[in-house]
C-alpha cells in the first residue's frame, strides 16, 4: 500500500451540505447547515474567509459552483429563491438575481480553448472604451444596497469587466424542482430557460463544446416509485452560433449591469433627498387648517412682501414654529440635498443612460444582420422600443435637472426675503447686505408665491395635504400616481412647435417625454421594456433545446435515508478531449459490489459511441509481504462515493463488506481496462437498466498501490480536483473532514529521506548552537565585571581614530 499524504484534518461545528474544489487554486468552498459559506485553503485546511447568512441573501444554501477561472463562486439560496455571485478574493457579494423554483444543482462550464471564432470580438469590445466615459463610482453612503453595489463602489473601476471575466463564453447551468432548467451566460444573463424537463434535477454537466447538456433527473414513475433517469439535451444552437451567442451575451450582460447601476444611482438620489424638505409643506398645511380667517395663504405672504405687515397667525407660524434658526437650517438642507441630487443626475444617470443607449444601438445593429442573429431571437423592433424607453428616461432626468435648478433659485430668493422679514418681526438687526431688495427681486418672489403657495384642493384627497411647495421629491417617489405639480410648459416654444407640426409629432426619432410621470415611473417602464427585449432570445434558444433519449437507470429504495443531494451518486464528468459525457452511479439494491459508468458522446448525433460498463468491487486481492500467494486475502467492497479525478482515473470511497471489518478505504481506480472494454451492451429502451444488469460488461477492480485505509473515520463522501491533485473526504455525520494530496508517493519517500537528513542536520546544528550559546554565556559571566572597562577602552580607541 502506498498512502496518500494527509495534509489536514478538522472537526467542524456544523454539518457540511455542499463542498467543491476551486478549478484553478488550492481552495475548497464549504456550505453548512447554518447558511454559512466557508473558504478553506489546502495547507493545514486553513480558513480563508467565511460569509455568514444575512437578511439580504438567505439562510439555506442548496448548491455551489465555481466559475471556470476560479475568481467567482456561485451559490443558491432556498429561503429567498436567489442565486448569488460572490467574489473569492474578499468575500464580496457582486451580483444577486432571483429564480422561480428551488435550485438543487449547479454546473459552470467554459467553452473549449480551441474555439478560435472569437478572435475578432476582443478588439470590437474594447472599442466601447473609446466612446464611453468611465462610469463614476457610487457614493459610500449607499446603505440599503451596499452588498449588491460592490461592482460600482470600488475605485479600481473595471469591476464590471472582472465580473464578466474572459471573452470566452462561460455558462452557469441551474437545475431545480419541477423541471426547472436555466442557463446564464457569464453567470448573469439568462440565455435559455426550460420548464419541460422531467422530474427534479439531481446533477448537470454541460459539454465544453456546448453541443449537449447531460441531466440526471429524479422522476416519479407511474407506480409511484422514484426513478433516476439520464437525459441528454441537444444544445447545438449554442455551439453552431458560438460567436454570435458570445457577442449577444456580453452585450446583454453589459445592459443588465447598467440597469443595476441606474437603479443604485436612483437609490442614492432618494437617500440624498431628505424628509426635512417637507417641513414647509406640512407647516403651511397645518397653518391653513388652524387659522380662523378666510384669506388665502399666498395673499398673506404677498401682503408681508408688499407692505411688511402680517396677520398674528402668520407671525406665530414664522416666529414660533419655523423660527429663524429653523429657516437657516431648512435653507441649508435644501441647498445641500438639491446639490447632491443634481450631481448624481449629471454624473451617474446621464453617463449610465449614454452607455445603455450605446450598447442597445450595437445590439440593434446585430439584429439587422438577420443571417447571423435572427436564429437567436434578436428582434429589431423590440430593441428599438428599448432605445426609445432609454431616451424617455434621459429626457425625464433632464427635466428633473431643470426643476432642481429652478427650485434652488426660487428657494434661495424666497428664504433670503423671508429671513429678513422674520428678523424685523423679532426686532433684530438686519445685515446691510441683506436689506437691499430690488424691484426685480420683489417680482421674482411674488411670482414664486403665486405659483407655489396656492392651495391645491386636489391634494386634500391625497394624503391629507394642501400644499406642494417642494417640487423635487415628487420625481423620486416610486408611485404610479401622476406628479402633484407637473412642470409649467406655458411659453415653451419647442413644445408649441411640436404640437403644430404634423410630421414631427408622429416622428419615431423623437422620444416621448411623459410630463406628468415621476422619474421612478419612467425608470420602471424602461426596465420593463428592456427586460422584455432581453427575455425573447432566452425563450427562442430555450425552445431550440430539445431533450433526446431518456434512459431510466434504476429506482430509489423506499424509506431510504436521503443524503445531501450534492454528494449523493450519480455524479457526472465531461471529457473535453474525447468529447464524452460520463455518468457514475451505483445500484445497491441490485448489485451492491458494482460501480457503473455510462459513457455518451457530447454530440447527440454520435449514438454509436455510447456505452455502459461496470467495475466489480468484490475481487480485490490484497497482497501480503513479498507477494506470497498463500498469504493473499480477498475482500469485497461496496462503493460509497465516486468522483472522476481526471479523464482516466476514479477517486472512490469504499467500504469493506466483512462482518468484523467495515473499514473505509480511499482509492484511485484506473479506467484504462474498462474504457477499452470491447463487449457490447444492447440497451432495451423499454426496460430500466437495473432490469438488465446481467448483460452489462464488467471489469475487475485494479487498485495496485493507489489506496489508503481511512482509520478512525466513518468516511462517506469525497470531493476531488485532479488539476491540483487533491481530495477532501467527508464523514457520514458531515462534520469530520480530511484533506489529502494524491499524486505525491515518490516525493514522499524522497521527502522522508530528506526530512530525516534535514532533521539530523538540524539536530546537529541545534546542538552546536546550544554549545556555542553555553560558551558565550560562560564568557559573559566571566567578563561581567570587566565589561564596562572594555567598553570604555573601545570608545577611547574610536575617538582616537576620529582625531587622527
Amino acid at each position: 500500500m502506498r498512502a496518500f499524504r494527509q495534509v489536514g484534518e478538522k472537526q467542524l461545528p456544523n454539518p457540511v451540505l455542499c463542498m467543491a474544489w476551486s478549478p484553478k487554486r488550492d481552495l475548497i468552498a464549504l456550505a453548512n447547515t447554518s447558511g454559512e459559506l466557508l473558504l478553506h485553503r489546502l495547507a493545514n485546511f486553513q480558513r480563508v474567509w467565511s460569509l455568514p447568512p444575512s437578511e439580504t441573501t438567505g439562510w439555506e444554501i442548496t448548491a455551489i459552483a465555481w466559475r471556470p477561472d476560479g475568481k467567482i463562486l456561485a451559490f443558491s439560496l432556498e429561503d429567498t429563491k436567489q442565486v448569488v455571485l460572490c467574489g473569492v478574493e474578499k468575500a464580496e457579494i457582486l451580483h444577486v438575481f432571483p429564480v422561480q423554483n428551488s435550485i438543487t444543482c449547479m454546473h459552470w462550464m467554459e467553452v473549449a480553448e480551441d474555439s478560435s471564432a472569437l478572435g475578432s470580438f476582443c478588439s470590437s469590445e474594447d472599442e466601447s472604451k473609446l466612446f464611453l466615459p468611465k462610469l463614476p463610482t457610487l457614493p459610500k453612503s449607499l446603505h440599503s444596497y451596499s452588498t449588491s453595489s460592490k461592482i460600482f463602489s470600488d475605485e479600481k473601476s473595471d469591476e464590471m469587466m472582472n465580473l464578466l471575466g474572459e471573452i470566452r463564453l462561460n455558462i452557469l447551468v441551474l437545475g431545480g424542482n419541477a423541471g426547472l432548467l436555466e442557463l446564464y451566460a457569464y453567470g448573469m444573463y439568462k440565455i435559455a430557460s426550460l420548464t419541460d424537463v422531467l422530474g427534479t434535477c439531481r446533477s448537470l454537466s454541460l459539454s465544453s463544446d456546448f453541443k449537449s447538456l447531460s441531466v440526471i433527473s429524479e422522476v416519479k414513475a407511474t407506480d409511484g416509485s422514484l426513478e433516476i433517469c439520464s437525459i441528454q439535451l441537444d444544445t447545438r444552437l449554442l455551439s453552431d452560433c458560438l460567436p454570435e451567442v458570445t457577442r449577444m451575451a456580453r452585450k446583454f450582460t453589459h445592459i443588465a449591469t447598467l440597469l443595476q447601476y441606474l437603479h443604485l444611482s436612483l437609490t442614492c438620489m432618494c437617500e440624498a433627498w431628505e424628509d426635512i424638505l417637507m417641513q414647509m409643506d406640512q407647516r403651511l398645511t397645518k397653518f391653513v387648517q388652524e387659522k380662523n380667517t378666510n384669506t388665502q395663504v399666498q395673499d398673506e405672504f404677498l401682503e408681508l412682501l408688499l407692505w411688511g405687515q402680517s396677520s398674528p397667525e402668520l407671525q406665530a407660524l414664522l416666529v414660533n414654529q419655523l423660527t429663524v434658526k429653523g429657516l437657516k437650517k431648512l435653507g441649508q438642507s435644501i441647498e445641500s440635498s438639491y446639490s447632491s441630487i443634481q450631481k448624481l443626475v449629471i454624473s451617474h444617470l446621464q453617463s449610465g443612460s449614454e452607455a445603455l443607449l450605446y450598447h442597445l444601438s450595437e445590439v440593434k445593429g446585430m439584429s439587422l444582420w438577420k443571417q447571423k442573429f435572427e436564429p437567436l431571437g434578436l428582434d429589431s423592433a423590440a430593441i428599438e422600443d428599448a432605445i426609445t424607453a432609454v431616451g424617455s428616461f434621459s429626457l425625464k432626468a433632464n427635466e428633473l435637472l431643470q426643476v432642481i435648478d429652478k427650485s434652488m433659485k426660487n428657494f434661495k430668493a424666497f428664504f433670503r426675503w423671508l429671513y429678513v422679514a422674520m428678523l424685523r418681526m423679532c426686532d433684530e438687526h438686519v445685515p446691510p447686505e441683506l436689506n437691499k431688495m430690488t424691484q426685480k427681486d420683489i417680482s421674482f418672489v411674488a411670482d414664486f408665491l403665486s405659483e407655489h403657495f396656492s392651495e391645491n384642493e386636489e391634494l386634500f384627497d391625497r394624503k391629507g395635504k394642501y400644499f406642494n411647495v417642494e417640487r423635487v421629491g415628487q420625481y423620486l417617489k416610486d408611485e404610479d400616481d401622476d406628479l402633484v405639480s407637473p412642470p409649467n410648459t406655458k411659453g415653451n416654444q419647442w413644445l408649441k412647435f411640436l404640437k403644430e407640426s404634423k410630421y414631427l409629432k408622429e416622428s419615431p426619432l423623437l422620444f416621448p417625454s411623459y410630463p406628468h410621470k415621476s422619474l421612478h415611473f419612467v425608470k420602471r417602464m424602461m426596465v420593463s421594456v428592456i427586460e422584455q427585449c432581453l427575455q425573447k432570445p432566452a425563450e427562442v434558444i430555450g425552445r431550440s433545446i430539445h431533450p433526446g433519449l431518456c434512459l431510466p437507470l434504476y429506482t430509489l429504495p423506499e424509506n431510504s435515508e436521503r443524503a445531501p443531494h450534492l454528494f449523493d451518486l450519480p455524479s457526472q464528468w465531461n471529457d473535453k478531449k474525447a468529447k464524452m459525457h460520463y455518468i457514475l452511479f451505483c445500484m445497491p439494491e441490485i448489485s451492491p459490489t458494482k460501480l457503473y459508468f455510462l459513457r455518451k458522446a457530447t454530440d447527440p448525433n454520435r449514438h454509436d459511441s455510447s456505452s455502459i460498463m461496470s467495475i466489480d468491487l468484490s475481487h480485490h486481492v490484497d497482497g501480503a509481504e513479498e507477494n506470497n500467494a498463500a498469504a493473499q486475502t480477498t475482500y469485497s467492497y461496496r462503493c460509497l462515493d465516486a468522483r472522476f479525478y481526471d479523464d482516466e482515473t476514479l477517486t472512490v470511497v469504499l467500504e469493506r463488506l466483512e462482518e468484523e471489518d467495515r473499514s473505509r478505504v480511499l482509492a484511485q481506480i484506473p479506467l484504462a481496462s474498462a474504457l477499452s472494454c470491447v463487449n457490447e451492451f444492447n440497451w432495451e429502451p423499454k426496460l430500466r437498466l437495473d432490469q438488465q444488469t446481467s448483460a452489462i460488461p464488467c471489469q475487475e477492480l485494479v487498485l495496485g498501490n493507489q489506496w489508503r485505509e481511512l482509520e478512525n473515520m466513518n468516511a462517506q463522501y469525497v470531493a476531488v480536483n485532479g488539476i491540483r491533485k487533491v481530495a477532501c473526504v467527508l464523514s457520514g455525520n458531515l462534520r469530520h473532514i480530511r484533506v489529502f494530496e494524491m499524486d505525491v508517493e515518490d516525493e514522499d519517500e524522497e521527502g522522508a529521506d530528506s526530512q530525516n537528513a534535514s532533521a539530523d542536520q538540524d539536530g546537529l546544528e541545534t546542538s552546536m548552537a546550544s554549545q556555542e550559546s553555553a560558551e558565550a554565556q560562560d564568557e559573559v559571566e566571566e567578563e561581567g565585571e570587566t565589561g564596562a572597562q572594555k567598553t570604555e577602552k573601545h570608545l577611547e580607541s574610536e575617538e582616537a581614530l576620529d582625531v587622527s
